[in-house]
């Protein structure tokens, strides 16, 4: 099991990401568990508020257990929003050339 530390609102969580992505997760919940005799801590994004002191059921990695299930859901949340980000990025740049090159 593992304890909420802190839940605080996070403004810049609501902000849009690279190219207008929303992200809908607000509040920033850190928290710590203990595993094999040591203290880990870990944060994630949630869209709902979580009291401090709360306990909640947690994954852990018996080999890594710095790894959970709550460290691996927000890393593979952030990569398709990167992918996205390049994609129209390249987009973006293709049509500005395409632009700039008929203009001549």
């Amino acid at each position: 099991m593992a304890t909420v530390l802190e839940c605080h609102y996070d403004v810049r969580a609501g902000r849009a990401l690279a190219f207008g992505v929303r992200s809908g997760k607000h509040f920033r919940i850190r928290y710590n568990y203990n595993a094999n005799g040591e203290i880990h801590e870990g944060e994630f994004y949630s869209a709902k508020a979580i009291p401090q002191n709360t306990l909640f059921p947690i994954r852990y990695n018996p080999a890594a257990a710095h790894e959970n299930t709550h460290s691996a859901a927000s890393s593979s949340t952030l990569s398709p929003l990167i992918a996205i980000g390049i994609i129209r990025s390249v987009i973006l740049s293709l049509a500005w050339f395409a632009i700039l090159r008929g203009c001549r």
